[in-house]
C-alpha cells in the first residue's frame, strides 16, 4: 500500500474541494443528471461537420485527422471551463498514448467510443517513476487517466496502464489506469486494464456498469462510495493479491464498494478485500466466485484492531468460491435485510442523479 494517499491529504483535498464550492470560486451551474442520452452518439454524429458537432456539443477525436482533435487531452481543453451543458467527446477507434486529465472545473463531459477493444487510451507509469524534478510520480499521479470533475461519464473505452508487474519484493510499481476523484461519474461497458492499483476510485459517488477491471493487487481502491453493477473483476494475480482495498477510516465516512451481479475469475489466490481504513466497507451479493478466493476471503492488512470495525460482507453469491465455511470470522454472511441497502442504485443515492 505505499506511496498511496495519506489519510492527511485525502482530508485535505476533500477540504479544499469543499472550500472552492462553497465560496463560489467556481461559478458554474453543472448538469445536475446523467442519462443514457449522456452516454451515447447516433451514428450521424460521428459524421458531422466541424459546425454542425459545434452546436451539438460534441468534439471528435480522430487520429487520422478529420475530426477536431488529433488528441483525447486536446479534446478535453477545448472545453470551457464552468461548463454547465453536456459535452460529448466521441473518440474514434485508435490507440492513443497519451495522460488525460480532466479537470475540476470541467463537469459534465462524456467520453464516447464505437467499441472498448478499439478505442484504447494508454500509458505505462508507475509510482516510482520521475517527474521533470526528479521525484517520483506516486501512485495518484501514475494514472492513464484522471477524472476530477462531477457528472463524468465514459462508454466503450478502454483505459489501460501497461507499466509492468511488479517482481517479487518490489516496491513503488503501483500502476493506475483510471482515477476517479470527481463527485458522480457513471463508468459504462469499459475495460480497465493494468496489474497493480488498477482502479483508484479515490473520492466520490461512482457507477460502475458493465465492466471489465483487470488487475493484482488491490486493482479497485480508494475512499469512493461505489456501486460496481454485473462488472467482470479479473484477477491477473501470480501468487496472491486482492480485489477491494477500502480506505474508510471514520465511522462517520459514508465510504465504501458494493459489488452486485458482478463475477470475479482469473489466477492466483486473492483475498475479496482487505481493510485500508479502519471501518473499511466492502460487500458482495449475487456475485459469482470462481475458485481463486483466499478460503479467509478477507484480510486485516495486518492490524487485527479493524477486525471488529471494519464492515466485509456476502449475500448470497455462487461459485466455487463462495464456500463461506472457511471465512475469517469477523466477516459477515448477510441476510436480506443486512444486504438490502448495498444491492442497488440507493447504495450511491442514484436517485438524485441517475436518470437511466
Amino acid at each position: 500500500m505505499a506511496m498511496k494517499l495519506s489519510v492527511l491529504n485525502l482530508f485535505a483535498f476533500i477540504l479544499l474541494r469543499n472550500i472552492i464550492v462553497s465560496r463560489g470560486a467556481l461559478l458554474f451551474s453543472p448538469c445536475s443528471s446523467i442519462s443514457w442520452n449522456d452516454l451515447t452518439a447516433s451514428d450521424s454524429a460521428w459524421v458531422l461537420d466541424s459546425t454542425r458537432r459545434a452546436a451539438a456539443g460534441i468534439i471528435l477525436v480522430s487520429q487520422d485527422g478529420v475530426g477536431d482533435t488529433t488528441t483525447v487531452q486536446a479534446a478535453v481543453d477545448q472545453v470551457p471551463k464552468g461548463n454547465s451543458n453536456r459535452v460529448k467527446i466521441l473518440i474514434s477507434p485508435g490507440f492513443y498514448r497519451e495522460k488525460v486529465l480532466v479537470p475540476f472545473a470541467k463537469p459534465c463531459i462524456s467520453f464516447i467510443g464505437k467499441d472498448n477493444a478499439k478505442t484504447v487510451i494508454w500509458y505505462n507509469l508507475q509510482a516510482d517513476d520521475e517527474d521533470l524534478d526528479g521525484q517520483p510520480v506516486g501512485t495518484y499521479n501514475s494514472a492513464t487517466v484522471a477524472v476530477e470533475s462531477d457528472y463524468f461519464c465514459a462508454n466503450a473505452i478502454t483505459f489501460q496502464n501497461t507499466a509492468p508487474a511488479a517482481k517479487p519484493g518490489e516496491e513503488g510499481k503501483q500502476a493506475v489506469a483510471l482515477r476517479l476523484t470527481g463527485e458522480r461519474s457513471l463508468i459504462y461497458r469499459c475495460r480497465i486494464l493494468a496489474a497493480q492499483d488498477t482502479l483508484f476510485d479515490h473520492w466520490g459517488t461512482h457507477y460502475i456498469l458493465e465492466s471489465f477491471v483487470q488487475g493484482s493487487i488491490d486493482f479497485i481502491f480508494g475512499s469512493g462510495r461505489s456501486l460496481y453493477e454485473k462488472c467482470h473483476l479479473n484477477s491477473i494475480a501470480e501468487s496472491y493479491g486482492a480485489v477491494a482495498a477500502s480506505q474508510r477510516n471514520n465511522i462517520t465516512d459514508n465510504f465504501g464498494f458494493s459489488f452486485v451481479k458482478s463475477k470475479l475469475t482469473g489466477t492466483g489466490s486473492v483475498y475479496l478485500g482487505r481493510a485500508w481504513g479502519k471501518y473499511a466497507t466492502v460487500v458482495y451479493s449475487y456475485c459469482q466466485l470462481e475458485n481463486i478466493i483466499i478460503p479467509g476471503g478477507w484480510s486485516d492488512l495486518n492490524d487485527e484492531n479493524r477486525r471488529s470495525t471494519a464492515f466485509f460482507g456476502e449475500y448470497n453469491c455462487n461459485g466455487d468460491g463462495a464456500n463461506l465455511k472457511g471465512r475469517v470470522p469477523w466477516a459477515k454472511s448477510l441476510t436480506y435485510k443486512q444486504a438490502k441497502p448495498y444491492l442497488g442504485k440507493v447504495f450511491i443515492d442514484g436517485d438524485q442523479w441517475l436518470n437511466l
